[in-house]
């Protein structure tokens, strides 16, 4: 599990999967993401991941109940990629934190590519 919360009548674990997909989801519904990047291990590639696989593009560590996520993305060509990586983190952390009560500490986005 990756983020315990302790409530009055017991705790919520969350799992990776589950803050991934919040996390892919999240990322998504900003302006000009085209979608997640997966590296495919055989060649190194990087590929545009479907919307039901986006926690693929999704890695969470956690460190003393402290949410840390590196994020693989592709940006939509002749956008401000600082704004668009921003509004990602913004948003990622609101959702977060509003929806887990999980503590995000660090957001890193990469960007794996630009498509037209």
């Amino acid at each position: 599990m990756i983020g315990n919360i302790t409530i009055e009548n017991g705790y919520v674990s969350y799992s990776e999967e589950v803050i991934a997909n919040i996390v892919g989801v999240s990322t998504m519904e900003c302006y000009g993401v085209v979608g997640m990047a997966s590296k495919n291990a055989v060649d190194g590639l990087w590929e545009l991941i479907k919307i039901e696989n986006l926690r693929k593009g999704v890695k969470i560590h956690s460190e003393d109940n402290n949410i840390i996520i590196e994020l693989f993305i592709i940006v939509e060509y002749g956008t401000k990629i600082s704004v668009i990586a921003n509004n990602i983190i913004q948003k990622i952390k609101y959702n977060l934190e509003n929806y887990t009560g999980l503590n995000v500490s660090n957001i890193t986005v990469n960007i794996q590519g630009v498509r037209v």
